[in-house]
């Protein structure tokens, strides 16, 4: 059992199979890892899952119900000379003690073409049963002679429901987790810890740890219990950013007023405020970074040539330099101020963010996935994409988006500019799709 005092992940690391969360295509009962280990027959394993989805703790499972010597192995420190020594013992348990090795490999990925191959030939002797962790694709991080004679288990993020199984199980476990402080969770707290967590366990569980802290800071001498707070949580699961600030709040008036000037289309204003930040001492390539971003933010397709006179007034700039330069972005100015509006793309990018942060890591359907390997087409990558341009009309109903996420639309453009042509061909494919439907 893991020491009191180290990290709330590691002393709720699950036990037993049934005491572990997620992952039911694998470990439920009458899957193919469960029935494994019921059957004594373990080969050697590649754990290919995302952070937190529970790849170490089945290993730590597996080492507990096996009858074999489990060693744990680190890929980040460890090389060709550990995996001899181990060799070296595997062979002496197996013949005075009959015992097998069971050798888990974390962060796999990390060890080259050499290293691995290290492995190769007592995994295929038999001496050694591999357990591989990576995060990332083995068809590209593990030489094919090894995979080979591995089977490859692929771990899934935990859905939101696990994680709830997960933060409640650590808020009730006396003697592991956080029981002995009689601490709950505010419900939208924990609504915001699941999605800080996006499909992490560990992660949650860390950002639960640090929560609690800061709750029970807050207690009284008479208090019975502790309340866990969207407040907490946020500060338990925030990143730190630094804001830029060159000349304090006039500097952030003076940007905010050029930039509604352009946005309101008046060329007059908007050079009044270009200059005035010019005449302050105001770094040019700063006052170019912010066209840049109001070209594709306020402007976007209503008129492309926005973002290509945007940027050629920065190069133009950084090849004249003050004060010639300065009428470079001075014509930039006017051609934004003068340009037709549209903030379709950045609203859609808003709509796309805030739903990857409600929705977490959703995986990408199968028939829209890479396959350039044999294994990845037998887990079913790419299988019935069809191929637009085998098309007449060179258009395909196909989903391209989650399977949870279907249908959504995020861009809508705006009947200006160059995006209203945008917007009367988008039409113009909806109609075609639906007619080819029927």
């Amino acid at each position: 059992m893991p020491e009191l005092n180290s990290p709330l992940a590691d002393r709720m690391r699950p036990d037993t199979l049934d005491g572990f969360f997620g992952q039911e295509k694998l470990v439920g009962e009458g899957r193919i890892l469960r029935q494994l280990l019921q059957e004594d027959s373990l080969p050697s394993l590649i754990l290919w899952g995302p952070p937190g989805s529970g790849k170490t703790s089945l290993a730590k499972i597996i080492s507990a119900v096996t009858d074999a010597d489990f060693v744990f192995f680190s890929a980040v420190l460890s090389g060709v000379k550990e995996v001899r020594q181990i060799v070296e013992v595997a062979k002496v348990k197996l013949t005075q003690d009959h015992l097998k090795t069971l050798l888990f490999v974390d962060e796999i990925h990390r060890f080259n073409k050499s290293q691995q191959d290290a492995f190769l030939p007592h995994v295929e002797s038999g001496l050694l049963t591999l357990i591989g962790a990576t995060t990332e694709n083995p068809s590209f991080q593990v030489t094919a002679p090894l995979l080979s004679r591995c089977r490859v288990l692929v771990l899934e993020p935990l859905s939101p429901e696990t994680l709830a199984q997960i933060i409640q199980q650590a808020l009730n476990d006396r003697e592991k987790g956080l029981g002995s402080h009689s601490l709950q969770l505010e419900e939208q707290a924990g609504k915001l810890l699941i999605e800080a967590a996006d499909g992490d366990a560990r992660n949650a569980l860390n950002i639960l740890e640090l929560a609690s802290k800061l709750a029970l800071q807050r207690l009284r001498e008479d208090s019975r219990d502790a309340l866990i707070s969207v407040i907490d949580i946020e500060e338990a699961s925030q990143t730190r950013t630094l804001r830029y600030d060159k000349d304090g709040e006039e500097h952030f008036n003076l940007i905010s007023a050029l930039h509604k000037s352009l946005r309101d289309s008046d060329p007059d204003g908007s050079l009044y405020w270009y200059y005035r930040m010019i005449e302050g001492g105001e770094d040019p390539l700063y006052i170019a970074r912010r066209l840049i971003r109001f070209a594709s933010e306020d402007i976007g397709i209503a008129d492309p040539q926005a973002m290509v006179q945007a940027v050629a007034g920065r190069d133009a700039y950084h090849m004249l330099g003050s004060p010639e330069g300065d009428l470079a972005l001075a014509q930039v100015v006017v051609y934004l101020a003068t340009a037709p509006k549209s903030n379709g793309v950045y609203t859609a990018s808003k709509a796309v963010r805030a739903l990857i942060q409600q929705t977490g890591s959703l995986p990408v359907p199968l028939h829209i996935r890479n396959a350039p390997t044999q294994l990845m087409k037998e887990l079913g990558y790419s299988k019935g994409y069809v191929y637009a341009h085998d098309s007449p009309e060179g258009l395909v109903d196909q989903n391209h988006l989650p399977d949870d996420l279907s249908g959504k639309r995020f861009y809508f453009p705006v009947n200006r500019g160059y995006e209203a042509v945008v917007k009367d061909r988008l039409e113009k494919w909806r109609k075609i799709l639906r007619k080819n439907k029927k």
